[in-house]
């Protein structure tokens, strides 16, 4: 009986931990954003048109690494 009452105080707190986690993500803006990146897989990088404004701004962060200029 013991085991019993320690493994459901265990899985509470594991639970309570994940809803927290939870409530984390949604509050710092986790969630927000739901459209692009189910977009973001129709698209191809050879699609993407880019000013050289943008190419510029890319290459100092180092994120377009992998889309060829």
């Amino acid at each position: 009986m013991k085991i019993i009452v320690f493994l459901i105080v265990i899985s509470l707190t594991i639970a309570g931990g994940f809803l927290f986690a939870f409530f984390w993500a949604v509050k710092n803006g986790q969630y927000e954003d739901d459209y692009t990146p189910s977009m973001r897989l129709l698209v191809d990088d050879d699609m993407l048109q880019l000013t050289d404004e943008e190419i510029a701004d890319n290459k100092k962060i180092g994120s377009l690494k992998h889309i060829k200029q």
